[in-house]
């Protein structure tokens, strides 16, 4: 618990057999996490019987591989369903250190922001936790690109290490997004586009074998798609567009 409101912290996962416990057991020395979360996306390692040994978590497998953002949204469902109050949602790969979920949790449960990031770029930790350069340029460029359509001030939109009030996700309406990974840019466009501001908190990073990462095709996917979201938030603002995800009240 923070400040008398329930900490969930929701791990969407596939194939973290390697890096799981370690990631929960940092989860879980933070001292005010009440539930763990873990959906697993139809591994094909040990993820779920490792997840289903773990105390004080609640999880689910899908009996077939749905792609990330179809993870989030059924790691978000359940949260919801839990009575999450603060919902922080921690890669299983050990990427994100844990550490700073009081901070988060403390941003959330205060009442100052109703999402908060753990930006990679804020202190220049992405390179010397070991980002690859290509990956770096190129969150540069569609941050920069993102930034100019939305009209926000965001370090970065790529980070996975994110926290939430439940008042907001009960809000987004997250049916709407992509079940691929291009999920976590619609999403921060719809928290934009509802008005709220995003908070971000300096977050080092570790690049390692372990770690989960998209190849390069799957990367430029991602990357035309975060363009096309921004285009497509600017166009909705303008009224030059009538879109599901950007709609007005």
């Amino acid at each position: 618990m923070y400040n008398n409101q329930k900490v969930i912290v929701i791990m969407p996962a596939y194939n973290a057999a390697a890096t799981l416990k370690r990631t929960y057991e940092e989860v879980m020395d933070q001292k005010i996490v009440d539930l763990v979360i873990v959906v697993d996306d139809a591994s094909g390692d040990e993820t779920a019987q490792i997840a289903k040994a773990l105390p004080n978590t609640l999880v689910h497998t899908h009996p077939k591989n749905k792609g990330y953002g179809a993870n989030q949204k059924t790691c978000y469902r359940l949260a919801l369903e839990q009575g999450g109050d603060i919902i922080i949602m921690v890669h299983p790969d050990y990427q994100y250190t844990p550490k700073l979920i009081p901070a988060m949790a403390s941003m959330i449960g205060n009442g100052l922001y109703s999402c908060v990031l753990g930006s990679r770029i804020l202190g220049g930790y992405a390179l010397k936790g070991g980002m690859p350069n290509w990956k770096y340029v190129a969150n540069r460029f569609l941050t920069f690109t993102e930034n100019l359509l939305t009209g926000a001030k965001l370090s970065e939109y790529h980070t996975g290490y994110r926290a939430f009030s439940r008042e907001l996700l009960q809000k987004i309406d997250l049916d709407q997004n992509s079940d691929d990974f291009v999920f976590d840019n619609q999403m921060l466009a719809q928290i934009l586009w509802a008005g709220h501001t995003i908070a971000e908190v300096s977050c080092p990073t570790l690049y390692f074998e372990e770690a989960s990462s998209i190849n390069f095709t799957r990367s430029v996917r991602y990357g035309l798609g975060c363009l096309l979201t921004a285009l497509q938030f600017r166009l909705a603002r303008m009224g030059l567009l009538n879109s599901r995800r950007f709609r007005k009240d």
